[in-house]
């Protein structure tokens, strides 16, 4: 501990809890990049050498997987509420970008810790927020911190127009059509997958909105395909139950109702997809059966129009750890 440090530490700071932050942009950062990680638990050891006994080290990691420009981190709250509380002496946190990538939520940190009287340790050195010196100090990192931010960005940005001028950029596509082999964008080769797209599109040509088109899947028990992106079912077919978007109050797209009917990517008794029955006659004067799916074994034939409603009843819905289940597709 140099003489610097030694002066800014008091017996008031060395009373309260000292709280390290630890934050990974992405879940492949975590994964991939364990030096950064190790690194930044090891400021636990530095914080027992300036004078905090181990047991008030708290360590905040629930951020982990989360970009520093993200308003809505659970684990930055908690830090910001206990150092508004007057129970932390110092946060601890690698290097500026590990607590913020905005002016707004880190000028708010350097506010709150200098009418506390908290400090503030990175890998570089120790600062009081509370003296002119190092709030200019912390204000430029942070400003510093946001440009990186905003450089990564347009570099990204930069090689993704560049792949787009040249034809080759490759982004998500909806469900129907899929990449070939040599990068071209080709019709799935799942005949269900083409079957299910179609009679979308049929029944909203039909109905002429997508909101009735949804209902009508639903009325009839029809499910729609979503490719899935993620490990371990990555490139397999989920179905599930289409559901409308709704736009939040910024105006931005949310999901509606989730709601995850019978299905799989493969049945696991005959290997088959799921299928489209064609309409056939009622029994009943002036109404007709309406279109429905059909199981991919001989043991679950679809079930009867109810005698109330005239509608076919719900198969039971899918478990839990099928990979369908966390993969509804929206409309």
């Amino acid at each position: 501990m140099n003489a610097e440090m030694h002066h800014k530490i008091t017996a008031a700071h060395l009373s309260r809890r000292a709280y390290l932050y630890v934050r990974q942009s992405t879940l492949r950062q975590v994964l991939e990049n364990t030096e950064s990680t190790k690194r930044q638990y090891g400021l636990q050891e530095r914080a027992v050498a300036l004078g905090w006994q181990p047991e008030q080290v708290v360590v905040i990691d629930s951020d982990l997987g989360l970009s520093g420009a993200d308003a809505d981190r659970a684990g930055f709250k908690r830090l910001v509420a206990a150092v508004g509380m007057g129970e932390v002496g110092v946060v601890l946190g690698l290097e500026v970008s590990r607590l913020a990538r905005n002016s707004s939520d880190w000028h708010r940190l350097l506010e709150i810790c200098a009418l506390s009287g908290t400090l503030i340790l990175d890998e570089d050195g120790l600062y009081d927020p509370g003296h002119f010196n190092d709030r200019l100090l912390l204000g430029l990192k942070g400003t510093m911190s946001e440009a990186e931010l905003h450089v990564l960005r347009a570099r990204l940005l930069g090689g993704q127009l560049a792949k787009a001028r040249r034809g080759e950029l490759e982004l998500r596509l909806p469900a129907g059509l899929v990449y070939d082999e040599a990068g071209k964008v080709r019709l799935d080769p799942d005949v269900a997958v083409r079957d299910a797209v179609a009679e979308f599109f049929e029944t909203f040509r039909r109905t002429g909105s997508a909101t009735a088109t949804v209902r009508s899947f639903r009325e009839r028990g029809l499910l729609f395909p979503r490719r899935l992106y993620s490990a371990p079912h990555h490139g397999e077919v989920a179905w599930g139950t289409p559901a409308t978007q709704e736009p939040s109050p910024t105006g931005a797209p949310r999901p509606g109702r989730r709601r995850v009917a019978s299905c799989a990517p493969a049945c696991p008794r005959t290997g088959g997809t799921p299928s489209f029955s064609t309409p056939t006659p009622a029994t009943s004067p002036g109404r007709s059966t309406k279109t429905t799916r059909t199981d991919c074994g001989p043991t679950r034939p679809p079930t009867a129009p109810t005698a109330a409603t005239g509608r076919r009843e719900k198969g039971p819905p899918c478990s839990k750890a099928s990979p369908c289940a966390d993969a509804v597709g929206n409309v």
